[in-house]
């Protein structure tokens, strides 16, 4: 294998098509997929990969030092996708003290990692740190997020994401690590956990529930299709300037309520059936990200318009209600018991490194939990 990538939190949304589409596209790289498995992480959105001869998947927590210190020493990693993280505004309200472990200790440990691995030797090697574009804050109904824009974070997730960002930055800085930090939009798609507002409003609608939404649903957010994400991490990992920042926007604003009553109307289900709720704290108005720089540099833009996105991203959970039925009722943790029986001590491609498997928190099965706002 030419390279040895490394793609933290690669079986959560995100993550899994970013997997996939580099294992798949790059059979000359070694793609290793590092997750601990928490509540989000689901190996049922790999199966179609899980047996291709360079895909590797280790359960492991970055939030362990030793353990990650051993796990670059061992792998020899000539490059990092680092997605792994908490994402969800809600939750870090009520726990903020996991997102600071997962976000930025986390974060930190994989950096040192790669620092004393690489010792000063950096040909060939990135760390590619996936952010957000909440660190920026709430903007007024004019205006976008540019690379420039002063970090404002307002929520404890948007501020550990942006603590990780400077942790990021600081290596480069400091040590002369190749580093690219990319801050993007709000993504969407299938294989999208259930608690964020598209996929908890498509299972509530077509199960008759209330759908939920904060205080009047005018709340602007971008929107980017995820498959249009992976393709610009696959352009900024191979072409993109060492040291700098790129934002990745959708160029599709829409108000929550909007989406919601789309997916009613996609469903055939009644607007009734939308009930107001109080807001949540610190619920920022608008986000919006200029994508110039990635586009003048590298000439990505977004493919896929959100009306196209929204009905392909539905019909595709209409075509897999098995496998968020499996989430709901909690099936899919047995997913992995089921390949360490029958998958890991047969296939060298299945690797997991031994830790606690926890078990799925039944929080956000609650059918009358409010929504949760879309994340990257």
């Amino acid at each position: 294998m030419d390279k040895k990538i490394l793609i933290t939190g690669a079986a959560g949304f995100i993550g899994s098509h970013v997997i996939r589409l580099f294992v798949t596209k790059y059979p000359n790289y070694m793609c290793y997929n590092l997750d601990a498995l928490t509540y989000a992480g689901n190996l049922e959105n790999l199966k179609d990969i899980c047996d291709l001869p360079n895909y590797q998947f280790i359960k492991g927590d970055i939030t362990d030092t030793e353990f990650i210190e051993n796990l670059f020493q061992e792998y020899e990693f000539d490059g990092v996708i680092h997605l792994a993280a908490e994402s969800h505004v809600d939750r870090s309200i009520t726990d903020p003290l996991a997102f600071i472990r997962t976000n930025v200790l986390g974060t930190a440990n994989l950096l040192n990692a790669a620092k004393n691995l690489w010792k000063g030797n950096y040909e060939g090697k990135r760390f590619y740190h996936v952010s957000t574009d909440e660190v920026y804050g709430s903007l007024g109904k004019e205006g976008f997020f540019t690379e420039k824009t002063p970090y404002d974070p307002r929520s404890p997730y948007s501020a550990s994401k942006a603590s990780s960002d400077h942790f990021v930055r600081a290596f480069h800085d400091t040590y002369g690590m190749p580093t690219i930090v990319t801050n993007c939009s709000n993504n969407y798609g299938p294989y999208q956990f259930p608690e964020k507002l598209i996929p908890v409003m498509f299972v509530k609608a077509s199960n008759d529930e209330k759908l939920p939404v904060y205080g009047e649903g005018a709340n602007v957010r971008d929107w980017l299709y995820v498959d249009d994400h992976c393709k610009a991490i696959d352009m900024i990992l191979e072409n993109g300037r060492i040291g700098e920042v790129y934002n990745i926007g959708g160029h599709n604003e829409m108000r929550n309520i909007d989406i919601v009553k789309l997916i009613c109307k996609e469903l055939g289900k009644p607007e009734s059936l939308i009930t107001y709720v109080t807001d949540r704290k610190g619920h920022d108005m608008r986000y919006a990200i200029d994508p110039t720089k990635i586009h003048n540099e590298l000439g990505w833009l977004p493919e896929t318009k959100f009306d196209a996105g929204i009905k392909k991203t539905i019909q595709w959970y209409l075509d897999n209600r098995q496998w968020w039925e499996n989430i709901i009722s909690g099936e899919y943790q047995n997913y992995y018991s089921t390949i360490l029986q029958n998958l890991i001590f047969q296939s060298p491609q299945h690797t997991v490194v031994d830790s606690t498997f926890e078990p799925y928190p039944a929080w956000w099965l609650c059918a009358h939990t409010p929504p949760y706002e879309p994340r990257a």
